[in-house]
C-alpha cells in the first residue's frame, strides 16, 4: 500500500488528504487505473477536448459558437447574440444553472468533477498520461523521487516533461482566450505586431502560467481547497445523493488474512482503491469532500474482485440510504430532491418564454427634454423624440420608424436610420408631424412601430402633445 493512503484510526477527517502529520503536502502518486470506467472516460474526453477546441473556429453568421467577452459585456450562446440588455434572460440563465448543479449534485453527487471538469478532464486524461508515458508507472516515479543518487536519465525527463507541460498550457491558455474575445481577436494578437498587442500577449502569457502551475504543481489542490463545489457537497448532499461510496455491508470485516476470521468480508485490504485515487483518498472511510467521483477505484476495485472471484461492485455508486438498508441498485427520491426539480422545470419554463418572446432590437423612444410642441403656419403641430436602439442579432438587419395612426408620420433630424449592424447602440432624433385639426385633446398616446423590413419588431408608445 503506497504511503499517500489515509488511515482509519484517530486522524482521519482532521486534515485533507494532500496534507501528512505536520500539515506539508504530499505529493500524490496516483496509479493508472484500467477499466469500464476508464475506458469511458477515455471516449468522453475525446469528444470533449475536440468539442473544446473545435468550437471557436465555428461561426453562425459570422459570429463564434460561444463567446464570453466579460470585458465588452458581449455574449454569445450557440450563435444568439445577449447583450446587457439582455440582463434579466441572463440572470434567469444563471438561476437555471444554480439550480441545476443544486439537483444534479444531489441526485449524482460530484460527478460533474469526475466526467467533465475541465481541471479534471487535463489533469488525469492528459498530463498524467503523459506523465506515464514520460517517467512510468507511479510506483516507479515514487522510488526515483525517495533516492538520494538519481540518475542523470531522471532530470532529463523530468525537463522534457515540464516543456511539454509547459506546450499544453499555451495551447489551452490560447483556446481559452478564444471563448472570451473571439479567434479572429486572437489571432490578430498572435500574429500582430508586439506594441499594438501588448495587452493581449500579457493575458496569454497569464493564462499560460496559470494553468502550467495548476497541472504541474498545484494539481489536486485545486479540487481540495481552491475549488468551493467540493466544499459545497455538505450543504447539497443527503442520504439519498448518489455518489461513489464503499459498501461496507459486503467490505467489512476486511483481512488480507482471510483463514483468520471465519466472517471475513469481501475487503481484501490490498489498498487499490487508494493507490489510484488521484485526490488520495481513503473511500473506505465514507463519503469525502475530496472525492470528485473519478471511478478510479471503482476499477481498481473490481479488477482486484475479479482476481479473488467475489462478484464485482464492492466500491459502486450508491446512497447512504442504500448502504444502511443494504439495498444498493434500488433508489428513491425525497422530498427535497423532488422540490428543487419543481423549481428547476419552473425556471426552464420562465427561461424559455423569456427567449420566445426576445426581439432582435432593442429600442428606447422618448420625448427630447424641455420640448413641448411646435406649431406651424401649414396647420401642422410637431413633437421631437429621441430613439435610441441596439441590434441584438448576429447579422446587420433593415431599420425603420413608422406610426400606427394614419394621418401622421416621421420626420428625422438629419441623416435616417436604414440598418443596424450587430451589437452597435444607435441613436437618432426624429419628429413626429401631424395635422392640427386632428388633435381631440392636448395629450394623445401614439404608436411607434420598430421595423425591420416589413416586419414589426416592437411598438413604443410616445405622448404627443398640442394645443386643444
Amino acid at each position: 500500500m503506497s504511503d499517500q493512503e489515509l488511515s482509519t484510526g484517530e486522524h482521519y477527517g482532521n486534515r485533507i488528504s494532500g496534507l501528512d502529520k505536520v500539515g506539508k503536502r504530499k505529493w500524490i502518486y496516483a496509479f493508472q487505473p484500467h477499466g469500464k470506467f476508464y475506458k469511458i472516460r477515455t471516449w468522453i474526453t475525446w469528444a470533449y477536448l475536440l468539442l473544446l477546441f473545435g468550437m471557436p473556429f465555428i461561426k453562425v453568421n459570422g459570429n463564434p459558437l460561444f463567446l464570453f467577452n466579460i470585458p465588452d459585456r458581449t455574449f454569445i450562446l450557440f450563435g444568439q447574440l445577449f447583450l446587457p440588455q439582455d440582463f434579466m434572460i441572463l440572470g434567469v440563465a444563471m438561476l437555471v444553472a444554480l439550480v441545476f448543479i443544486i439537483v444534479f449534485t444531489l441526485l449524482f453527487g460530484r460527478v460533474f468533477c469526475g466526467w467533465v471538469c475541465p481541471q479534471t478532464i487535463f489533469l488525469e486524461m492528459v498530463f498524467r498520461k503523459i506523465e506515464f508515458w514520460m517517467e512510468g508507472p507511479a510506483h516507479k516515479q515514487m522510488a526515483l523521487a525517495k533516492k538520494k543518487e538519481k540518475p542523470a536519465s531522471y532530470y532529463s525527463r523530468k525537463a522534457l516533461k515540464h516543456f511539454i507541460f509547459f506546450l499544453l498550457s499555451f495551447i489551452i491558455a490560447n483556446t481559452f482566450l478564444a471563448y472570451i474575445i473571439g479567434i479572429d481577436e486572437l489571432f490578430k494578437i498572435i500574429t500582430g505586431k508586439l506594441s499594438e498587442h501588448i495587452g493581449g500577449l500579457l493575458s496569454i502569457l497569464g493564462f499560460n502560467t496559470i494553468f502550467y502551475l495548476v497541472f504541474a504543481y498545484v494539481r489536486e489542490i485545486v479540487c481540495t481547497v481552491v475549488c468551493p463545489y467540493g466544499r459545497l457537497q455538505s450543504v447539497l448532499l443527503d442520504k439519498q445523493s448518489v455518489a461513489v461510496a464503499y459498501d461496507y455491508n459486503r467490505g467489512e470485516p476486511r483481512t488480507k488474512k482471510r483463514k483468520d476470521i471465519e466472517q471475513a468480508g469481501d475487503c481484501i485490504d490490498c489498498g487499490m482503491c487508494v493507490n489510484v485515487c488521484p485526490t488520495g483518498i481513503d473511500i473506505r472511510n465514507g463519503l469525502q469532500m475530496e472525492c470528485v467521483n473519478c471511478t478510479a477505484c471503482i476499477d481498481a476495485c473490481n479488477s482486484m474482485m475479479n482476481k479473488v472471484g467475489k462478484p464485482e461492485n464492492l466500491i459502486t455508486f450508491a446512497s447512504e440510504y442504500q448502504l444502511e438498508n443494504n439495498s444498493v441498485g434500488r433508489r428513491k427520491l425525497n422530498y427535497r430532491s423532488k422540490l428543487y426539480i419543481v423549481v428547476l422545470g419552473l425556471l426552464m419554463i420562465l427561461f424559455t418564454s423569456m427567449m420566445i418572446s426576445r426581439t432582435v432590437f432593442d429600442a428606447t423612444v422618448l420625448r427630447v427634454p424641455g420640448q413641448l410642441f411646435q406649431e406651424h403656419k401649414d396647420g401642422t403641430v410637431t413633437n421631437l423624440y429621441r430613439v435610441k436602439v441596439v441590434n441584438k442579432s448576429a447579422a446587420t438587419l433593415p431599420f425603420a420608424l413608422s406610426l400606427k395612426e394614419p394621418g401622421a408620420h416621421i420626420e428625422f433630424v438629419g441623416q435616417s436610420i436604414d440598418s443596424l449592424h450587430t451589437g452597435v447602440h444607435t441613436e437618432a432624433t426624429f419628429f413626429i408631424r401631424r395635422q392640427a385639426d386632428q388633435l381631440s385633446s392636448r395629450r394623445t398616446e401614439l404608436h411607434v412601430q420598430i421595423m425591420s423590413g416589413d416586419k414589426i419588431i416592437q411598438t413604443k408608445k410616445v405622448s404627443f402633445l398640442g394645443s386643444y
